[in-house]
């Protein structure tokens, strides 16, 4: 008689994994496109707990070679900046369709180098030859000359913000020609010539910003340079006047100067500079103007931010920043839940704590260098945010066991989130989630699991190295019975979501019509979740697919 354990119906289903992840364990390979958007919206091109940035940098270049479709480089370059909110990697693919197609690269340019740290990081990967050019080719040229002349005036100062390269760099190597004298002396201050090379515009060509900023610069006394920067154009950054600020009454009206996420962003600047302090007491002025201008709930609704912001500000802000102003942080969060789509029903989150999450989310850049902001943070926001607007949801951290999450309803998102990321720092077993789901669960209906990790499992279950039946990863068998449950249960459709939040090309549960994966951990990822569930197919590839170019 024929082995019923081999030859169950269940293994007809479930595809074997052939592939190896980081971690040693059974996995599913991507296809090159969906492995390249996934890497597009994660890397960071940082050390991470199982790749090296070079790691990254030779897997790009891998699979943009894989990749026949420059259309689609275009759109995914887009789509990284627009959506996933990355710099590096759309520079990166920026730069590689200035090799493959000159056409679609001038289609995208502005798109893409949106402001002046892209541009020069564009520039920088040019001139360092990893992508098959060292100059500015006549093309690559066009761009940047047509950049630097239809760039406002205040985008330009932005621009000169910040070294290796510079701006300084970017003319002088661009060259491009000034369209009239207002230009030809902008481009002559930003490149610090002698104001006789300017000819023939002169100083008095110089644009109103600049005015001002030279003013605010020579400015002899404190209340001189508050009255200027009082006064100061909005379209100019704040960080411009920053070297030059005299001290406390003019950091004051910097502040206020300051847009609500400038402020969010710079607690701990100005915490150095007393702009919370009056003398040796507390300024309550200043104090709730931050915290008022923080926390503002129609410019946070009107500006759609997501919790993700201020928790990396609540991470990042110095225990001296006054507590009302960090309680704002808790407050934004809340307001800005409201953003986060509602999902058609309840979900498990499976939230991975184990070790490797541990990482900085955006790896370690060098010079000691990293964010505070961790994996598991990201995966704890994930989890926080999608429990606060869909309450009925289950949380479950895991590493190599499944935790009972104990949550408290009265809890701030940020502190939510902050109880679930505390949990774990073991191995990694990503099918524990659906495990639960199975034993603990079965009974209750979900519109699917969404699982939050970096995807490296090595041990499923107390099966070394994570196999499930017939070969396939022990997260396929464990879903293929929770759909058995929730069929049981009245929902013929649950879907599983792997939200993937660092640069690697497997899986544990490969793309079908129930199974989503998707890279990234910006505020994007909610709506692509929210329209899946809804039983919108598009997948992860479709979604960079749909970018118009």
């Amino acid at each position: 008689m024929v082995s019923k354990s081999l030859f169950s119906s269940i293994t007809s289903v479930l595809p074997r994994a052939l592939a190896v992840n980081e971690a040693g364990g059974p996995a599913y390979k991507f296809p090159a496109k969906h492995a390249l958007a996934q890497l597009a919206a994660t890397g960071t091109f940082g050390n991470v707990f199982y790749a090296t940035a070079s790691d990254q940098l030779d897997q790009l270049r891998k699979l943009i070679d894989q990749v026949d479709d420059n259309e689609f480089l275009a759109k995914l370059a887009v789509y990284s900046r627009e959506r996933a909110y990355m710099k590096d990697m759309p520079a990166a693919l920026l730069v590689t369709l200035s090799t493959r197609d000159t056409a679609l690269m001038h289609k995208v340019f502005d798109r893409v180098a949106d402001n002046g740290r892209v541009l020069r990081t564009v520039f920088q990967m040019v001139r360092s030859g990893q992508f098959g050019r060292k100059g500015l080719s006549s093309s690559l040229q066009r761009a940047f000359q047509r950049w630097l002349n239809e760039a406002s005036t205040g985008k330009l100062l932005s621009s000169s913000i910040g070294n290796d390269p510079s701006l300084r760099d970017v003319l002088r190597m661009a060259r491009p020609t000034p369209k009239d004298d207002a230009r030809r002396a902008l481009f002559g201050w930003l490149t610090d010539k002698e104001v006789d090379k300017w000819a023939p515009a002169t100083e008095a060509d110089l644009p109103a910003e600049v005015q001002s900023l030279k003013a605010f610069r020579a400015a002899e006394t404190e209340e001189a340079q508050a009255l200027i920067a009082g006064d100061f154009p909005t379209s100019v950054r704040w960080d411009l006047l920053a070297d030059s600020a005299k001290g406390p009454i003019v950091w004051k009206a910097i502040a206020r100067q300051m847009g609500p996420q400038a402020l969010r962003m710079n607690l701990n600047t100005l915490l150095r500079h007393d702009v919370f302090k009056n003398g040796n007491r507390p300024d309550e002025a200043m104090i709730d103007y931050v915290a008022g201008r923080i926390a503002d709930p129609e410019a946070i609704r009107r500006s759609r931010q997501f919790p993700y912001q201020f928790l990396a500000a609540h991470l990042n802000a110095a225990d001296e920043v006054p507590h009302k102003i960090t309680s704002a942080l808790h407050d934004a969060a809340e307001i800005a839940c409201g953003n986060i789509p509602q999902l058609p029903a309840p979900v498990i989150i499976g939230l991975d704590t184990s070790g490797s999450m541990g990482c900085s989310v955006t790896g370690w850049q060098g010079r000691g260098r990293a964010s505070k902001m961790r994996c598991v943070d990201v995966a704890a926001l994930f989890a926080a945010a999608i429990l606060r607007r869909n309450p009925d949801s289950v949380v479950i951290p895991f590493d190599t066991q499944a935790y009972t999450a104990n949550i408290d309803p009265s809890d701030s998102i940020l502190s939510l989130s902050a109880r679930l990321s505390k949990y774990g720092g073991g191995g990694t077993d990503v099918s524990l989630p659906l495990v639960e789901a199975n034993k603990r669960y079965a009974k209750r209906t979900f519109a699917g699991i969404v699982l939050v990790s970096d995807n490296e499992s090595w041990i499923n279950s107390g099966r070394v190295y994570g196999y499930g039946r017939g070969g396939s990863t022990g997260v396929m068998t464990e879903w293929e019975k929770f759909k058995k449950t929730q069929a049981a249960a009245g929902i013929a459709d649950p879907k599983l979501v792997c939200i993937d939040i660092a640069p690697y090309g497997n899986t544990q549960a490969p793309d079908r019509q129930d199974i989503l994966n998707i890279g990234g951990f910006s505020d994007a990822v909610f709506n692509v979740v929210s329209s899946f569930l809804e039983s919108d197919t598009n997948r992860f590839v479709r979604e960079v697919e749909a970018v118009e170019l």
